[in-house]
């Protein structure tokens, strides 16, 4: 597997994910209409030219799941039992059709399981930038990591 398991992380282990993604229109009009969102900031253009915006925002919920699934072929990838919570979610600055995003995370904590000994807890800081290097997104995320078997 590509991940890696809970000793390779690591108390500040940085990992800067070679994967980028350029977000659309069509993008963010199925993720708002398929998560039954329909908040007219994302879907509609006519009443988004009179925000302080002048455009559609790009979903924050699929910008979220986009910095994290950047993650996950370097980190977890075969290597997660699940993920344990979210937190510190916040999002600096917006996100607009035509941004590429990138993503970067960093090992902020890592402990034993109490309750399982073929596993560890590892909290992970995750950060995605637009293409002008601005921070869009930004989270804490606790996952539940696979220790190397013996032998």
């Amino acid at each position: 597997m590509a991940g890696q398991y809970f000793e390779d992380l690591t108390v500040d282990r940085h990992f800067r994910h070679p994967l980028t993604r350029t977000v659309s229109e069509a993008d963010n009009t199925t993720f708002s209409l398929m998560t039954m969102n329909p908040q007219p900031l994302h879907i509609d253009a006519h009443f988004s030219e009179g925000t302080e915006w002048g455009q559609r925002l790009f979903n924050s919920l699929m910008t979220l799941a986009i910095m994290i699934g950047m993650s996950v072929q370097d980190t977890t990838m075969g290597t997660t039992v699940g993920n344990l919570g979210m937190t510190d979610v916040q999002f600096p600055k917006p996100v607009f059709h035509g941004d590429t995003l990138r993503s970067e995370t960093r090992v902020v904590a890592a402990r034993e399981s109490r309750s399982r000994p073929d596993v560890g807890i590892v909290e992970f800081e995750h950060s995605c930038f637009n293409q002008h290097g601005d921070l869009v997104a930004h989270c804490r995320r606790t996952a539940m990591m696979w220790k190397r078997k013996d032998g």
